[in-house]
């Protein structure tokens, strides 16, 4: 065993993380190390060689045309609904049953979040909630591929062009998933991406993309993107300053080519979970839609509120044995303050799919390290404390 491989052994044989990223990059150091010394050597830290290298790998792995390198996945959105024209007083479709980031892009540009209710078993986004909320306002629908399960976006497509509406791929939780075959993040006219560390493909500090097959709106990204000029000192219009760190490329290259392995042992993760939790008194596994394949960036289970202390009782429980876990999302987006309080303005109809699910979902350990001891003691734990309550 060489000294990498003792190091690996070791960290697996410490306490159980929510996301192991320590024992992620001990399994590649060798590759890392290598990518950041070539980076920093090179001295080309804005826009350096590693950027367009991985933007070209990126849309080639995902099967499209064009994929640009931004700051972080919240810049991702604003600049692709920039690109797509919205802003005051527009209205953008989404989700309440998510991170901020979807609704915050769009209220940044004097929009309004409209929030469509979700699927109670995927947690995804509804199709039939979304047409019910369309206006002359609405200005994109922006889908979000919830815990690494696509989202039913066939419909949605069908509705938006229907209505000649653009579609915005949330793909930041589930990159390299699939939806019929085809990849997210170029199912819709644009697609952004989060590499946030803990992201099925995270780097080492914050990095996002935006992906699209049209040329014309990757320019227009581009434009965004870069102070809203081509040209430097030849402003156009109103941009921002976003891009891709160089030495954050160079790192996601090297882990781009693991990202196929990284979702099998994911993936095998999950089958063990089910395994484990199937058929255990008020828990329910995540349900996989058979039209996708789930990358599983969270394995979220549903926690009964029939179970004597329902899930905050069980989360008790989990943290005395020492068990991480996670609450995504606790309030709905229409609950927050910033919307609640009218700091900004949304608009919803019936939210009660995406109510009772933030009150029941419970998010379990998760990542490409995990062993199948470490799941039994997870297991071990819930199935407990349930037999306790009998």
């Amino acid at each position: 065993m060489n000294r990498s491989d003792s190091k690996t052994a070791a960290h697996k044989a410490s306490n159980i993380q929510m996301v192991d990223l320590k024992g992620q990059y001990l399994r590649i150091k060798e590759q890392i190390d290598g990518a950041i010394l070539e980076a920093v050597e090179e001295t080309r830290f804005i826009k350096g060689p590693a950027v367009g290298k991985f933007e070209c790998e990126l849309a080639g792995y995902l099967d499209g045309s064009f994929a640009l390198g931004v700051a972080n996945g919240t810049d991702a959105l604003q600049i692709a609904m920039m690109s797509l024209g919205v802003g005051p007083g527009d209205e953008v479709i989404t989700t309440a049953f998510t991170f901020i980031a979807t609704a915050e892009a769009a209220a940044l540009l004097g929009a309004v979040p409209v929030f469509a209710d979700i699927d109670p078993e995927t947690f995804n986004i509804d199709p039939v909630t979304v047409e019910e909320l369309i206006t002359p306002k609405t200005k994109a629908i922006v889908p979000v591929h919830l815990f690494g399960q696509p989202a039913d976006i066939e419909p949605i497509l069908e509705i938006a062009e229907r209505h000649n509406i653009p579609v915005i791929e949330d793909n930041a939780q589930a990159v390299g998933a699939e939806y019929r075959g085809r990849r997210t993040g170029f199912i819709g006219d644009m697609g952004t991406l989060s590499f946030f560390p803990s992201k099925n493909l995270g780097c080492y500090g914050d990095g996002g993309a935006i992906t699209t097959n049209d040329e014309s709106l990757y320019e227009a990204a581009r434009k965004v993107a870069n102070h809203g000029g081509k040209k430097k000192y030849h402003n156009e219009i109103v941009g921002v300053n976003s891009r891709l760190d160089t030495i954050q490329a160079a790192v996601l290259s090297v882990k781009l080519a693991h990202l196929d392995d990284y979702t099998r042992r994911r993936q095998q993760a999950a089958d063990r979970y089910d395994d484990l939790l199937s058929g255990m008194d008020h828990i329910t596994v995540p349900v996989r839609d058979r039209r996708c394949t789930h990358v599983f960036h969270q394995y979220t289970i549903r926690v009964s509120k029939d179970l004597p202390g329902g899930r905050s009782g069980l989360s008790q429980a989990l943290s005395e044995r020492a068990i991480p876990h996670a609450v995504y999302y606790p309030v709905p987006l229409h609950q927050l303050p910033v919307f609640a309080d009218g700091h900004a303005p949304c608009r919803f109809n019936d939210l009660s799919n995406t109510d009772r699910a933030a009150s029941e979902v419970l998010s379990l350990p998760m990542h490409t390290e995990l062993t199948q001891e470490q799941q039994e003691r997870v297991a071990e734990s819930i199935d407990a404390h349930i037999r306790s309550l009998q």
